[in-house]
C-alpha cells in the first residue's frame, strides 16, 4: 500500500520510481514512528531475496553476450577504467575512514555501477538520447552490468571462504569464469533445443512457469557449487536471451519482475535508520564526493584512453556520476552474509539519493563545462589529445597472425573447458559410480575409460586437430619462411595438451607401467580408428551450437526481411564528430508532405539526410523532390551541435483541435431523420454535418436497406437512421442546435 501511494506521487513528480519504493520502505520501517510498521520483517527479507533473483534473471534476459562482443573497444575500455578506479579508490578511502577489511571492500564494490534507469530517463528528459556521447554512455553501461555481477559474485565468494590471498583471490575467479563458460555452453547446446522441440506445448502460462522453474533450478545449483543464488539466475537469464523465445518470455515475466522488484526496494528503505545517516553524515559526504568526482575523472579519462575526443569524454564523465541500483543488491548481500558493519547500508542510500538528483544537473552542464575547459587547456595540449583521438580511430586493419591467434585461443579455451569439466565428472562422478557398481576393478577402469573416452572424444580431436576456419591462416601457412615455424610450435603445443588430459585419466585409473605400455597406446590407437567418425560428430555438435546460439538473430533477421531495411552503423564520422540517429516524424509535424527542396534543411541548419524508411520501402539518399510522410523513419548525418539546433525543428508540431482528445471521446452515434432535426430532401453535403460534427457519415438505415458508405449526394428520407462517427461533444451540440432551432421554427 505504501509503494503503491508513494510511486504515484513520484511518478507524477517525475522522479525515478526506485527511489519511491525506497521512501515508501522508510515510511512503513521500523525507524519512523509516525505511520504503521511492518512487523513481519522475516517474510518481507524472504520476499526480497527472491525480488533480487528475479531482477538479476529479468537483467540476464535484456543481456546478451552478443551485445557485449558488438559493445566496442571504446565504451569497453571507458567502462573497465571506471570501475577498476572507482573500486580501488572506494577500497582505500573505506580505509583511510578506518573501517574494517570487509566494509571497505564492500564500498568499493558498491560504486561500481552507475543507474542505467536514471541516466537513460535524464538523457531522454534533456533530449540527448540521439548524440553522440548517448552510445558511449549505452555502451559503457551494458559492460558494467556483466563486471559488477562478476564482482558482485566474487565478493560473495570472497566473504564466505574468507580468502584474501592473492593467489586464492584468483584460483576463485578462475572457478568463477570456469562455471561461467561451462553454464553457458551446455545451456546454450540444451535449452534452445528442448524450446523449439516443446514449442506446440508452451501457451503462455506454461512458458513462464518453466523460464521461472529453469532460473530457480540454476539458482539452486548455482548456489550447490559455492556460488551466489543472483550469479544462477543471470546466468539462465542470459542463456534464455539467445533463444526465439526470450522477448516472449521477458514480456511475461515482467509483470512478476515488477512485483518482487518493489518489495525488494521497500525492504532496503525499511533498513534506512536516519539517525545513523545523521551520525554518519561525513562518511555520507565523502562518499558523495568520491562518487562524483571519482566516477566522472575516472570515466572521462577512460573515454580519453579509448580514443574519444575531449568533448564526448567529458560528456561521458558527467554522465556515470552515481550510484545505482546495484549498490543496494551488493549491500544487502554483505548484510545477509553478516560481513559488513549495519551503518554501511544508510551510507549507500544517503549517496545514491543525493547523486540520483544531481545527475541530471551533471548531464545538462556537461557542454558548458567542456567549453570552460576548452578555453582554459593550453593549446599543445589539446592539439595532442585530438591528434590521439584521430590516432586511435584510424586503427583499424587486422594482422593475418591476430585473426589466426584468437581463432586458436577460442579452440583453445572452449575445448579445454570441456575436458576440464569432464575430467572434475570423472573423478567425482564416473569412476566412483562405476567401481562402486562393478565388482570386477579391472573391468570397472576399462569400463570407466571407455566412457571416459566416449564422452571426451570430439573435444579432444577440437582441441588437438581442428584448424582455424579462415583465409589467415592458410595465407600464412603459404607464406613458408616466416610463418610455418610458429604454426608447427602451436600445433605440437596443443597436441601435447591434448596428451596431458589422456595421461591425467589414464594414471588415475592404471599404474605407471600399464598406463604407458598398454592403455596409452591402445587409446591413441582408438582414437586414430575413429577419428573420421569423431569429427563427423564433433562438427554435428558445434552445428548444434552455432545454430542455438544464432537462432534468434536469425529468427529477427527473418522477421526484419519481412520490414524496411535499417541502417546499422558502428562508428562514427570520428574526424568531424559526426553521427547517424534514426528519427522518427510525429504524424503533427508542421513539415509533413513538404519537398525536401522546400524544407532546405541541408542548407539551413547542415544535416544530411541519408535514407527515409516508409513502410516496406526505403528510400536511400533522397532526392529533393522527395517528401516526408507522418511516421516516416529518417536517417539524419550530423554533428552533436547541429543535432540540438535541429532537433527543435524536426520535433515541432501543429496544434490541432483533437491533440488533446482522448480515443474515448470518438463515437459511433445515430441520428433519426424527423422534424426535429429539419435533415429531410437535404443531401449529405448540403446538411454540413461534417463540417458541424468533425463526423464522418459511414451508413444509413431505410426501412428495410442499409446502405454503407453512402455517396455525398444522398439525400435523406423520413425516418432515415444515420450512423455518424465523430467527436462526442460535437455531436451532442450538433442534437442540441438541430432541437432547439426546430423548436424556435416551430414556436
Amino acid at each position: 500500500m505504501a509503494a503503491a501511494v508513494v510511486t504515484i506521487i513520484f511518478r507524477k513528480i517525475k522522479q525515478p520510481i526506485v527511489l519511491g519504493y525506497i521512501i515508501a520502505g522508510f515510511l512503513v520501517g521500523p525507524h519512523l514512528s509516525l505511520t504503521p510498521t511492518v512487523v513481519d520483517t522475516e517474510n518481507v527479507e524472504t520476499l526480497a531475496h527472491i525480488g533480487v533473483i528475479f531482477l538479476l534473471f529479468s537483467l540476464g534476459l535484456e543481456f546478451s553476450f552478443k551485445k557485449l562482443v558488438r559493445v566496442g573497444g571504446a565504451a569497453s575500455i571507458t567502462a573497465l577504467v571506471e570501475i577498476l578506479f572507482i573500486t580501488v579508490a572506494g577500497y582505500y578511502v573505506g580505509r583511510w575512514m578506518g573501517w574494517s577489511f570487509m566494509d571497505s571492500l564492500f564500498l568499493g564494490g558498491m560504486l561500481a555501477s552507475s543507474s542505467t534507469t536514471i541516466i537513460i530517463k535524464a538523457l531522454d528528459e534533456l533530449g540527448m538520447k540521439t548524440l553522440q556521447f548517448a552510445r558511449i554512455v549505452f555502451g559503457v553501461l551494458v559492460v558494467e552490468d556483466i563486471v559488477v555481477i562478476l564482482l558482485m559474485v566474487l565478493l560473495s565468494t570472497v566473504a564466505v571462504t574468507r580468502q584474501f590471498a592473492g593467489v586464492e583471490m584468483l584460483f576463485t575467479l578462475g572457478k568463477l569464469l570456469f562455471f561461467l563458460a561451462i553454464w553457458f555452453l551446455t545451456g546454450i547446446f540444451l535449452i534452445p533445443s528442448f524450446l523449439k522441440r516443446a514449442k506446440s506445448l508452451l501457451d503462455d502460462e506454461t512458458l513462464l512457469v518453466l523460464s521461472v522453474g529453469l532460473c530457480l533450478g540454476m539458482v539452486v545449483f548455482a548456489v550447490s557449487v559455492g556460488f551466489s543464488a543472483e550469479l544462477g539466475a543471470f546466468i539462465m537469464g542470459s542463456i534464455l536471451a539467445e533463444t526465439t523465445k526470450a522477448e516472449k518470455i521477458e514480456k511475461l515475466f515482467n509483470p512478476v519482475r515488477d512485483l518482487f522488484a518493489s518489495i525488494f526496494f521497500v525492504s532496503v528503505g525499511m533498513l534506512i535508520d536516519p539517525q545513523t545517516i545523521i551520525d554518519y553524515k561525513w562518511p555520507v559526504l565523502i562518499v558523495t564526493l568520491l562518487t562524483l568526482f571519482g566516477k566522472l575523472i575516472s570515466t572521462t579519462l577512460g573515454a580519453l584512453l579509448s580514443g574519444q575526443p575531449l568533448k564526448q569524454s567529458i560528456q561521458v564523465g558527467m554522465s556515470m556520476a552515481q550510484i545505482g541500483e546495484f549498490a543496494f543488491i551488493v549491500a544487502t548481500l554483505g548484510l545477509s552474509l553478516g560481513v559488513i558493519s549495519p551503518f554501511l547500508f544508510p551510507v549507500a542510500v544517503g549517496a545514491s539519493a543525493i547523486t540520483t538528483f544531481t545527475t541530471p544537473y551533471l548531464i545538462r552542464f556537461s557542454e558548458p563545462v567542456y567549453n570552460y575547459i576548452d578555453r582554459k587547456l593550453p593549446h599543445y595540449i589539446k592539439s595532442r589529445l585530438e591528434h590521439y583521438s584521430s590516432s586511435t580511430q584510424n586503427i583499424q586493419a587486422e594482422s593475418k597472425w591476430k585473426i589466426v591467434l584468437f581463432s586458436y585461443i577460442r579452440i583453445l579455451l572452449i575445448n579445454g573447458i570441456l575436458l576440464t569439466a569432464i575430467v572434475l565428472l570423472s573423478v567425482q562422478v564416473i569412476i566412483p559410480f562405476l567401481q562402486e557398481t562393478i565388482e570386477n576393478a579391472i573391468l570397472a577402469k576399462v569400463v570407466s575409460l571407455i566412457v571416459i573416452l566416449a564422452l571426451s572424444s570430439p573435444f579432444l580431436w577440437a582441441l588437438i586437430a581442428k584448424k582455424p576456419d579462415n583465409t589467415a591462416y592458410r595465407e600464412l601457412w603459404l607464406h613458408r619462411r616466416y610463418s610455418r615455424g610458429p604454426l608447427l610450435m602451436i600445433e605440437i603445443g596443443r597436441l601435447l595438451l591434448g596428451i596431458m588430459f589422456v595421461a591425467f585419466w589414464l594414471d588415475r585409473l592404471f599404474t605407471t607401467s600399464v598406463g604407458m605400455l598398454i592403455a596409452f597406446p591402445l587409446t591413441i590407437f582408438l582414437l586414430i580408428l575413429f577419428s573420421k567418425r569423431i569429427q563427423r560428430f564433433y562438427q554435428r555438435i558445434e552445428f548444434r551450437f552455432l545454430t542455438n546460439l544464432n537462432e534468434r538473430e536469425k529468427a529477427d533477421l527473418k522477421e526484419a526481411a519481412k520490414k524496411p531495411r535499417l541502417f546499422v552503423v558502428e562508428n562514427s564520422l570520428a574526424t568531424w564528430d559526426a553521427h547517424l540517429a534514426d528519427m522518427e516524424v510525429s504524424p503533427h509535424a508542421v513539415y509533413i508532405g513538404q519537398h525536401l527542396q522546400e524544407l532546405a534543411w541541408r542548407e539551413k541548419y547542415g544535416i544530411n539526410i541519408a535514407y527515409i524508411r516508409r513502410g516496406n520501402k526505403t528510400i536511400y539518399a533522397p532526392k529533393r523532390n522527395d517528401r516526408l510522410l507522418p511516421y516516416d523513419h529518417v536517417g539524419i548525418i550530423a554533428t552533436d551541435e547541429q543535432m540540438e539546433n535541429f532537433q527543435k525543428i524536426f520535433n515541432e508540431v501543429e496544434m490541432t483541435e483533437m491533440e488533446d482528445a482522448e480515443i474515448n471521446d470518438v463515437v459511433l452515434s445515430k441520428m433519426v431523420v424527423n422534424e426535429k432535426n429539419r435533415l429531410k430532401g437535404q443531401s449529405i453535403r448540403g446538411s454540413q454535418i461534417r463540417e458541424k460534427t468533425n463526423g464522418l457519415i459511414v451508413g444509413i438505415e431505410r426501412a428495410q436497406q442499409r446502405i454503407l458508405n453512402p455517396k455525398s449526394d444522398l439525400t435523406f428520407e423520413w425516418g432515415d437512421i444515420i450512423w455518424i462517427v465523430g467527436e462526442r461533444e460535437k455531436l451532442q451540440k450538433f442534437n442540441q442546435l438541430s432541437h432547439t432551432a426546430a423548436g424556435e421554427e416551430k414556436k
